[in-house]
């Protein structure tokens, strides 16, 4: 895993990059955030398949419990994929719902990502 530092509009964004699945289990979500939240990052960004499947199922709790404690903490995140091959009802609004606000944003590019936490 590596850590790639934007900083824009005196924002500092931490953009994960690794090829492999970084979020597996609620813990690895709490150590990645814990890391670069010390690290002094305002806004993290993390490729949708750095997640495990499982983070887009909401039946079994892993989106909500990594991403309550994001906004908690204030730290802001992008998740940069394709979610239209999803085709949960239940995922399709959470995702609409978290693009309503500032914490948590769906997105489809880098740049979107990058626009999105540094506004």
């Amino acid at each position: 895993m590596k850590i790639e530092a934007h900083n824009i509009n005196n924002t500092n964004i931490a953009e994960i990059i690794s090829d492999e699945t970084i979020i597996i289990t609620i813990e690895d979500g709490l150590d990645l955030l814990g890391n670069v939240y010390y690290q002094g990052f305002d806004g993290i960004i993390l490729h949708e398949k750095n997640l495990t499947p499982d983070f887009f199922d909401l039946k079994n709790g892993i989106a909500g419990e990594i991403l309550q404690k994001f906004s908690t903490y204030r730290v802001r995140l992008a998740i940069i994929g394709d979610f239209s091959k999803y085709t949960s009802k239940s995922l399709t609004e959470f995702i609409y719902e978290s693009n309503r606000g500032r914490h948590i944003n769906f997105v489809s590019s880098i740049s979107d990502a990058l626009k999105i936490l540094s506004a």
